[in-house]
């Protein structure tokens, strides 16, 4: 709900184009050592739920302070605020997801949880579009109503969500930097090239205003994009289980140039929404599998430390990506962010076919066919 609409709510209030790039960085990237923090003491301890709990505590409780707020600087404070709380939650959580899935089925289930993250991204725009078709340009009422999908999950965690206990023989007695493959540490130096060229999403949203899709319809065609990688999810992430991970990102990585390319190359509604459908495919050809390919290369023991190194550097990375791309939207023009992001991504594919050929298929691959 707050997501599709959070950058025109921004600009409505006076924020640049580089403002929304940065806030979004800033509230993505200094929340996202909390990642790997959360992620090592949850292996430390043996347990994910209560770091579930408090990271989406923070989401329910924060996220209706943005229908006060008056500054972009103050939707800087709660938007960073609110993503601590992410930073508590995710890596536990996709530890629970592997340690909840076989290892023929890991793929498989990270894409289920990519399509049931995304089903919410799709109800969320629709009752965002409602509730601005009621009250126009309203977006703070909007904020007001994420109240209840924000505590309707928690409760779920709370009351509904089972972990099975460890014993402490089982919990690893110390976590360093060199308990970890070489392969993991150039996979994530890939993931950085890419994400650098992965800004906020906030300014496709905004690249899709700027050539004449209305404000109420912005959440629309946000929800076009999660439609599309809620329908695929499942199936990429059962694709890699077969065929491997690393071929499905290389296919992610070159379908995302071709997509930003046409992000900056369009001025068509039409193509523009087209783009969104590929850009969800997309999604679901990356998000899961490189979560799944990571839980490979790591120790099932230390998941949650090396789930979230994963997800800090994403989230670091986003400050310079966003703050970059932002840059270039208001000093050179709404074409030059997209050219940048094609050419990082096309990069990316690159590097991960040397991976690919160098390391050959991921070891959850290997393991299958033995």
């Amino acid at each position: 709900m707050i997501y599709a609409i959070m950058p025109l709510f921004l600009i409505s209030i006076g924020a640049s184009k580089t403002e929304v790039s940065l806030i979004e960085g800033i509230a993505e990237s200094t929340a996202s050592i909390l990642k790997a923090l959360s992620g090592w003491w949850s292996d430390k301890i043996g347990k994910n739920k209560p770091f579930m709990v408090i990271g989406y505590g923070f989401t329910a409780i924060l996220s209706p302070l943005f229908s006060i707020v008056t500054s972009p600087f103050q939707v800087l404070i709660i938007r960073f605020s609110e993503r601590v709380g992410k930073g508590i939650r995710t890596a536990p959580r996709d530890s629970l997801v592997a340690a909840s899935s076989s290892d023929s089925e890991k793929g498989k289930n990270f894409g289920f949880h990519k399509a049931m993250d995304n089903s919410g991204a799709i109800a969320g725009p629709l009752l965002a579009f409602a509730i601005l078709s009621v009250f126009p340009d309203d977006y703070r009422k909007v904020f007001v109503f994420s109240f209840l999908p924000g505590v309707l999950g928690l409760f779920t965690i709370i009351f509904f969500v089972k972990e099975a206990k460890k014993s402490k023989d089982s919990l690893p007695k110390k976590i360093a930097f060199h308990d970890f493959s070489t392969e993991y540490y150039i996979f994530l130096g890939i993931v950085f090239i890419f994400t650098l060229g992965n800004s906020t999403d906030a300014l496709l949203l905004v690249k899709a205003n700027d050539i004449g899709i209305t404000a109420l319809f912005i959440p629309l065609v946000y929800l076009i994009f999660n439609s599309m990688s809620v329908l695929f999810a499942v199936p990429m992430g059962i694709l890699s289980d077969k065929f491997g991970r690393e071929k499905l990102i290389i296919f992610g990585y070159m379908l995302y140039s071709v997509i930003y390319f046409g992000f900056g190359k369009t001025n068509s509604k039409i193509l523009l929404i087209l783009l969104f459908v590929l850009y969800g495919l997309y999604s679901a050809s990356t998000d899961g599998i490189q979560k799944a390919l990571v839980s490979d290369l790591i120790d099932k023991n230390k998941r949650g430390t090396g789930l979230g190194i994963y997800n800090s550097l994403i989230g670091i990375t986003i400050l310079p990506a966003s703050l970059i791309a932002g840059v270039l939207y208001d000093e050179v023009n709404n074409r030059a962010p997209f050219y940048f992001g094609s050419v990082m991504a096309l990069l990316a594919a690159v590097l991960m076919y040397v991976f690919y050929k160098k390391y050959g298929k991921s070891k959850e691959t290997i393991h299958l066919q033995q």
